[in-house]
């Protein structure tokens, strides 16, 4: 039975959604959480990206206890996480993204297993797809030689509940008992305030994706060790702001460059940029066939690789320093 703490300066937590044209998602988002977190007193702040879907006006009309910051310009999802930071005076952060949603009290199972093990800096928890099914994508394990040769030569695709060859994904694991893991995915992390600030929160280069694993990376560094639990499980949707494929693509691309050079060693990481130049030109050369295809999902696998093929310079750069 979770036991209601004693706050004398405030809430908590403090849990941050950065928001970008999600407006009906953020709403279910910021409702659910209220509703089932009934234990762990918080606060809530949304910054709103400069959506142009009505977001911050509706955010505003339906929850006026939650502090609302209207950006006049998209930031980004680190900027805009590190700015909403700045606001808070709270034990732990909970990042949370607009596109996920609670059914049960995975917040308040998420600070108790914190306040059990403090010496993870960083927590998260389950994810699941809106039918009930299993989403992986609640951590990671860091990109080594290994998996990106496997995901260049299409090893982790052809088995991908190997742990040998998709190692990243942790094989196996349905993600269904604590672990260890290398980064816990921004969608739904916990992590200790002074840990944040320690870290200086999220390095701003990274516009988008790839932060989150530089922050827990940076933290193992310093000795922490981030756990996974699956009492604190929620619905995240994936992606809701992200439509267009080719760029999400290649800001993954260039987010795992950037991984590479910040975090592999100096003579490691010329054989890191080189297997990610081979996961897109192997892939490129393999779609050709199908430009002309009668089959219209063959036509746009074509046209995906070919806009990622063509971007190579620039996500072969990473991300410029902040």
């Amino acid at each position: 039975m979770l036991k209601l703490a004693t706050i004398d300066r405030g809430p908590a937590l403090s849990v941050v959604i950065v928001s970008y044209n999600t407006r009906e998602m953020t709403l279910r988002a910021i409702e659910t959480l209220y509703e089932h977190t009934q234990v762990t007193q918080f606060e809530c702040i949304v910054w709103d990206n400069a959506s142009s879907d009505g977001s911050a006006d509706a955010i505003a009309a339906a929850f006026p206890q939650v502090r609302l910051v209207r950006s006049a310009q998209n930031l980004g999802f680190a900027r805009a996480n590190n700015l909403a930071a700045q606001q808070c005076c709270s034990d732990y952060l909970l990042l949370l993204n607009p596109d996920t949603e609670l059914h049960t009290d995975a917040v308040d199972q998420l600070i108790a297993f914190a306040r059990e093990n403090p010496q993870a800096g960083i927590w998260g928890g389950r994810t699941i797809f809106a039918d009930g099914s299993l989403n992986i994508a609640s951590c990671w394990a860091r990109p080594t030689v290994a998996s990106l040769l496997f995901k260049a030569t299409g090893l982790s695709t052809a088995f991908p509940r190997s742990a040998v060859f998709n190692p990243e994904a942790y094989g196996r694991w349905p993600r269904d008992s604590v672990r260890p893991v290398d980064i816990v995915v921004g969608c739904f992390l916990l992590i200790d305030r002074s840990l944040w600030h320690q870290l200086g929160g999220f390095s701003e280069k990274y516009f988008m994706y790839g932060e989150d694993a530089d922050l827990c990376l940076r933290a193992i560094h310093l000795g922490y060790q981030p756990l996974i639990t699956p009492k604190a499980q929620i619905v995240h949707h994936v992606g809701a702001s992200t439509t267009v494929t080719e760029a999400k693509a290649i800001a993954v691309m260039t987010s795992r460059v950037s991984l590479v050079r910040d975090h592999w060693p100096a003579w490691q990481q010329g054989a890191g940029v080189f297997l990610m130049w081979l996961w897109s030109a192997l892939r490129y050369l393999a779609t050709r066939p199908f430009v002309a295809s009668r089959d219209a999902q063959r036509r746009a696998r074509a046209a995906h690789w070919a806009a990622v093929w063509a971007a190579r310079k620039t996500w072969l750069r990473g991300y410029d320093q902040a």
